[in-house]
C-alpha cells in the first residue's frame, strides 16, 4: 500500500465549473461541516448519519431519513466530492472524500467553521441539475 501525502491532493487541479458545482452540492447538502471533516480522515456508515444518530453526530442539521441521506451522498459521489468504501467483499455503505472534497473542505475551514448557507438560486440549480443529470 502507498501512502499519498495530503499536500498532493492539493496539486490537483479541476475546472473551475466542476469546483462551482460540488461546492453548490455540498451548500445544498444536509450535511454540516463537521460531517465532512470526520469523512476525510475515517469513513463513516450511512447509519449513522440518518435519522437522529446524525443529528446527535453534529452530521447533520435536522434528522433525515435513511433514502434522503443516501440520495444526497450519491448526488456527492456524482459531483466528485465523495466515494463509497471498498472492503475485500466489495462495495460498502460507508463513505469518504474525494481530492476535490478534501480542497474543498480545508477551504471552508480556513475561511470559518462552517458551509457557507445555499442561497435560493443554488438550491434550485442543484434540484435541476440533480433532477435532469445535468452537470452546469
Amino acid at each position: 500500500m502507498t501512502f499519498i501525502p495530503s499536500e498532493a491532493f492539493k496539486s490537483i487541479s479541476y475546472p473551475s465549473r466542476t469546483v462551482k458545482r460540488a461546492d453548490r452540492a455540498i451548500r445544498c447538502a444536509p450535511f454540516q461541516l463537521h460531517f465532512f471533516q470526520t469523512i476525510r480522515d475515517n469513513s463513516v456508515f450511512l447509519t449513522t448519519i440518518a435519522s437522529n444518530s446524525g443529528v446527535e453526530s453534529g452530521y447533520t442539521r435536522s434528522p433525515v431519513s435513511e433514502l434522503v441521506a443516501e440520495n444526497s451522498l450519491l448526488w456527492l459521489i456524482q459531483v466528485g466530492v465523495l466515494r463509497r468504501e471498498v472492503d475485500g467483499q466489495g462495495i460498502t455503505d460507508s463513505f469518504r472524500l474525494t481530492p476535490l472534497g478534501r480542497q474543498l473542505v480545508e477551504k471552508w475551514e480556513q475561511q470559518g467553521n462552517s458551509l457557507p448557507t445555499a442561497s435560493l438560486c443554488d438550491r434550485m440549480g442543484n434540484t435541476i441539475s440533480r433532477g435532469f443529470g445535468l452537470f452546469s
